[in-house]
């Protein structure tokens, strides 16, 4: 059989040490003009492609439902809401750990969520469905004990008729103008709503991360209105509405991304960490450019390592040149623009090449990362890509898996 030779690459400069600055002007910055000589060959860090891990510890989670639980006003019941596949970090896992720390009602935003979720609580925990019952969910409902959240009087008219007896919420309208009913509309079809019998009433608040905001307090007013005289349990208040205080906690609240460590519950442990693999490392001279459109052009010698996530695992490219990933306490800065599954990074300041960078955990969270890409902490969560490896954290399954 035929052979081959191949050729060993030069050896790799470590990191810190940076080649000779050259085209350098007066003012001690280079000057990029025909500049555009071949480099010689690249310094290469030899490591198999490999995708990133994102880490999720189940126990901060549970600490934060449990936070969000002694947040809310005694004798108040506490759920999870785990829609969007627990937002973003997996349900399967996700879930059973909220039930192990106290959870007995959770949400989902639909009946297909809801039934993912019974498979994986098996009977027991109420499991409500924020988007109600929708023509074709009934035999799910039925069979896997869902509870909707009857959103009109086309999902209680077909809810009443297909499954009577069946448990059920309705979600009112106290002045969002998303799901729920009207005011008029709830006066109309209260009485035979009331006399079969509803688990809860329930609202949102649409300004509640903002505690100032009048709205909170009109909507109050309205759900007040629309309810006191039911004697029916209600539910109001989400993370936001939760630490408003408790007079917008009824008798149920229904904590979200406060369980996954974002604002506006601040003092929520970050149960999340995303490490991307360094794949392959190169000095660059000063005026040579990196990435798509020529986005970033070195001012002095450096080293570039490239990095395996992109905007196809949920990284927005409104990051390019613009946020820093984490060498244990140490910054990086990410450099040129996020590509579908590559990310660049200026690592010439570090003693050596790193096996990976953090661009979410301890120095920087969901949150932040958001605010850089101009988005919420909740767009980035339920973003995360699929190709990620998994590891869960937890004392109850012994470390990790």
């Amino acid at each position: 059989p035929a052979t081959f030779t191949v050729p060993a690459p030069p050896a790799a400069q470590p990191a810190a040490q940076a080649a000779p600055q050259d085209h350098a002007s007066a003012t001690g910055r280079p000057s990029c003009q025909n500049s555009l000589d071949p480099d010689p060959a690249p310094a290469e860090n030899r490591r198999t492609m490999a995708t990133a891990t994102l880490t999720i510890d189940l126990d901060a989670i549970a600490a934060n439902w449990r936070a969000m639980d002694r947040l809310s006003a005694p004798g108040v019941q506490t759920a999870a809401v785990v829609k969007a596949d627990a937002y973003g970090l997996g349900i399967d896992r996700v879930a059973p750990a909220l039930a192990r720390a106290g959870a007995r009602r959770f949400f989902t935003a639909v009946a297909e969520e809801g039934a993912k979720l019974r498979q994986v609580l098996g009977p027991g925990p109420q499991i409500g469905i924020l988007g109600g019952h929708m023509a074709g969910d009934t035999e799910m409902i039925h069979d896997l004990d869902l509870t909707p959240m009857l959103n009109s009087l086309q999902q209680v008219t077909r809810h009443l008729e297909a499954l009577p007896g069946h448990p059920f919420g309705i979600q009112l309208d106290t002045g969002m103008n998303r799901l729920g009913m009207e005011e008029a509309e709830w006066r109309a079809i209260a009485p035979i709503v009331l006399e079969a019998g509803p688990d809860f009433l329930m609202s949102h608040l649409a300004c509640a991360d903002e505690p100032g905001h009048p709205m909170n307090a009109l909507q109050l007013a309205n759900f007040h209105r629309m309810t006191d005289d039911t004697g029916i349990p209600r539910s109001f208040a989400a993370t936001g509405g939760i630490l408003l205080g408790p007079e917008y906690h009824f008798d149920l609240t229904r904590p979200g991304i406060g369980l996954y460590g974002g604002q506006p519950f601040a003092a929520a442990q970050r149960p999340v960490t995303l490490s991307i693999p360094v794949i392959q490392t190169r000095d660059v001279s000063p005026c040579e450019t990196v990435g798509y459109a020529n986005s970033w052009t070195a001012e002095r010698a450096t080293t570039i390592a490239t990095l395996s996530a992109g905007y196809a695992d949920g990284l927005p490219r409104t990051l390019s040149n613009k946020v820093h990933l984490w060498d244990g306490d140490t910054p990086v800065p990410l450099i040129g623009r996020v590509s579908m599954d590559l990310i660049t990074a200026d690592i010439g300041h570090l003693a050596e090449v790193p096996r990976s960078l953090d661009i979410i955990g301890p120095h920087q969270g969901v949150d932040d990362l958001a605010t850089i890409a101009g988005t919420i902490g909740y767009e980035i969560l339920t973003s995360l890509g699929r190709r990620y490896a998994r590891r869960y954290q937890s004392r109850q399954s012994g470390g990790q898996a």
